[in-house]
């Protein structure tokens, strides 16, 4: 019975790697001239600057500083998992989060607006089709830690 439950296990590997075989690559990445790279056509990418109903998803206001606000957001990234800071400008940030079991790399991309005290971001999968939702489910979560603190 285990050699069938482990001849499942990889032909479901391979067939997740193949319906997987296509996503962003690291060149549409990161923040480029104070601009987020836009979504893909697949649903695993959400962005607070895209208007499609599969990929927009709320932005971030702060009131503090930007120093303040950027110290807050690199705060609460550093309570996740498996995640690393990447590349910090002045008025952006990128991190790369590697998933658990496969250690595929989520890229989510940070960029301040402090005329209007928004943070808009960008959290995508490099490589797939689908993400389960992952990417939505970890900007809520950052929304839900961030909730009061800025």
């Amino acid at each position: 019975m285990t050699k069938i439950v482990f001849q499942e296990t990889v032909v479901m590997f391979f067939l997740f790697m193949g319906m997987t075989a296509h996503g962003s690559t690291e060149g549409d990445l990161p923040v480029q001239n104070h601009r987020l790279a836009p979504c893909p056509d697949s649903p695993n990418c959400v962005s607070s600057l895209e208007d499609s109903e599969k990929h927009s998803i709320g932005s971030y206001r702060y009131e503090k500083t930007l120093a303040e606000a950027k110290a807050m957001l690199k705060q609460v990234f550093g309570e996740l998992s498996r995640t690393e800071l990447v590349q910090e400008e002045e008025i952006s940030l990128h991190y790369e989060v590697r998933s658990f079991l496969f250690r595929f790399v989520d890229d989510v991309e940070i960029l301040f607006d402090d005329a209007t005290k928004t943070i808009h971001f960008r959290s995508a999968s490099r490589v797939g089709y689908s993400d389960f939702g992952v990417n939505r489910k970890r900007m809520e979560e950052v929304r839900s830690l961030l909730e009061g603190r800025l």
